[in-house]
């Protein structure tokens, strides 16, 4: 294979310090060049070569345009190289590769041209404007308050949040939304198992309905309720008495599900009552637009929506028999407030088991006027805990399921919050024990946050004032070693990183950026310790280059420190290890 070509004038400079990011320049040069050439509207797109031997950026541009100009890629790359001004766009180097490729390398004080802008811009680094204050509602959780929140909860907790924080650092006016199914058949089953345990509390013979809530915590709340009423509802199976205990049942849950949520650090908006939606006439108002679309029709008894015409499978029945309404037609209800409130971009975060529901709910949202596709949905697959490769149960109070207090109680928030979110929502999610309560770097969320106070003890061991580093009289160029370089890079891809995972509603990629960057951080750390290597010493004896490596230093803890916001994690300053490892 030839040698690649170099750009004559790239040569002939050693590349500039800038506040703007590298991309940013080059693919502003880029598109100067494409002006000379006379293309016009082509997409431009950099991306960080898997092998560091191949520069700092690649585009495959000259691919992109082979068919539009009608040139071999390699012919169209030479042309670009020859007029890319390299010096403009502080780049040491530029190559053609392979059948077409552009190779970019950055000089060291190009590579570190990012620091500035990250110690300027401190804690809005990573934010952009991409939703233009736009609305969007986000809900999740939205569990039924008939007992403790279970692991796929937590789940649902940890993804709806960091999903929400995504959309608030790229631009988005976020509105977190909770529904609580405080009305149907659920409701009914736990209001009679309430009853039964609170006769059995009376001495009175009583069984739990078919399909009742049999955990220990149904026992509770029946104590709760005897504490709280007395002996007056003995026997007592009247309609008033019925509402009396459904009623003091589903507020002792909720104020339960709501201290939990607390705990694990969750604030929402709005909590939004299926109640209300029959109260307030919302749901009957619905069956009257719905029936006015002419897609409404009568079998068996029943009303149906013919929801077929809106790709799904089967039509839906929206009244039963009785004259009571299906789960769907609440549903439908209650997502077209969620258009009539304003929010034009809405996303439910849910089980895969309401894989079903969200054909239906968006055939009928069609079906009045609606956009397909609205509202859009993340659906998550189940958690398992194991320990020692064993399935656990942490607690029986729950009954069948472990609850998610359990779980942060036993690993902490920090923790389950960081590993509910670090598989893509649609795999399986085990969630390992022993792993979660190891503090190594075998320990992701452990290994993040020990590289965030690893920096910390660099301006405390050194006696530094955090807020007093600048870049004034700093050797940017002198952070010319490989791991610097690759640290700088990785934390310059942070913003593009927060987009993307934004824009792809994946929480899982930022946690795997944090991990990736920490074991950066980590090995330049180490690499740093003057008996090992005093040639990259943050504390060099150099001011320039000492003040460069404290300016490295700062941006790291700033760019970990706000993933870990994002994700709802704390980024400590000072963690202990085991006596035989040193704190920092």
């Amino acid at each position: 294979m030839p040698a690649p070509r170099v750009a004559p004038r790239a040569a002939q400079r050693a590349g500039r310090p800038s506040d703007l990011m590298s991309d940013v320049l080059i693919k502003a040069a880029l598109e100067k060049t494409l002006q000379e050439m006379g293309v016009e509207g082509a997409e431009i797109r950099l991306e960080r070569p898997k092998d560091t031997s191949h520069g700092d950026w690649a585009t495959n541009l000259p691919l992109t345009l082979a068919s539009r100009l009608r040139k071999a890629p390699r012919e169209i790359a030479e042309e670009i190289l020859n007029l890319f001004d390299a010096e403009d766009a502080g780049v040491l180097a530029v190559e053609v590769a392979g059948p077409g490729f552009l190779n970019f390398r950055l000089s060291s004080g190009a590579v570190a041209g990012v620091l500035p802008q990250i110690l300027t811009e401190d804690r809005a680094f990573g934010r952009s404007s991409a939703g233009s204050g736009q609305p969007f509602m986000v809900e999740f959780v939205s569990a039924n308050p008939t007992g403790p929140l279970h692991l796929g909860h937590g789940r649902q907790a940890a993804l709806g949040d960091a999903i929400s924080a995504l959309l608030e650092w790229t631009g988005w006016t976020v509105h977190r939304e909770y529904y609580y199914n405080d009305a149907g058949k659920q409701i009914e089953l736990l209001t009679e198992s309430v009853w039964a345990r609170y006769q059995e509390l009376l001495g009175e013979d009583s069984e739990l309905p078919e399909g009742g809530y049999r955990g220990e915590y149904v026992l509770d709340v029946a104590r709760g309720f005897l504490d709280h009423e007395g002996e007056g509802f003995r026997g007592d199976r009247s309609s008033g008495a019925l509402q009396t205990i459904q009623e003091y049942s589903v507020r002792v849950l909720r104020e339960e599900q709501d201290r939990d949520l607390a705990d694990f650090r969750l604030a929402f908006d709005r909590y939004f009552l299926e109640s209300s939606l029959y109260t307030d006439g919302l749901v009957e108002t619905t069956i009257q637009a719905l029936r006015e679309t002419g897609l409404v029709y009568e079998r068996d008894g029943a009303v149906w929506l013919r929801t077929t015409e809106y790709g799904d499978q089967k039509d839906r029945v929206m009244v039963k028999g009785d004259g009571s309404p299906t789960y769907f037609l609440p549903d439908v209800a209650y997502h077209l407030t969620k258009w009539e409130r304003g929010f034009r971009h809405a996303l439910n975060v849910q089980g895969a088991d309401h894989h079903g529901t969200m054909s239906r709910v968006r055939a009928g949202l069609q079906a009045l006027g609606l956009p397909a596709g609205y509202p859009e949905y993340v659906l998550h697959q189940m958690v398992s805990v194991e320990r020692e490769g064993e399935e656990e149960k942490l607690s029986k109070r729950a009954g069948s399921y472990t609850t998610l207090r359990d779980l942060y109680m036993e690993v902490g928030v920090d923790v389950t919050r960081f590993f509910l979110l670090m598989r893509k929502p649609e795999a399986h999610l085990v969630f390992d024990l022993d792993v979660a309560l190891d503090q190594s770097e075998k320990n992701p969320v452990y290994k993040v946050q020990y590289a965030h106070a690893r920096m910390c003890s660099i301006f405390r061991k050194g006696e530094i004032e955090e807020a007093d580093i600048r870049v004034e009289g700093a050797h940017l160029e002198g952070l010319s070693h490989s791991l610097e370089r690759e640290l700088i890079k990785r934390l310059a891809d942070f913003p593009g990183t927060v987009g993307r995972a934004a824009e792809s509603r994946a929480p899982h990629v930022l946690c795997d950026y944090l991990e990736q960057t920490a074991g950066a951080v980590n090995s330049w750390y180490h690499a740093g310790n003057p008996s090992r290597s005093p040639e990259l010493a943050v504390l060099a004896e150099d001011e320039g280059l000492r003040k460069a490596r404290l300016a490295l230093a700062r941006c790291v803890r700033i760019v970990l420190r706000n993933g870990l916001e994002i994700l709802g994690v704390t980024a400590p300053t000072r963690m202990d290890r085991p006596e035989e490892e040193e704190d920092v």
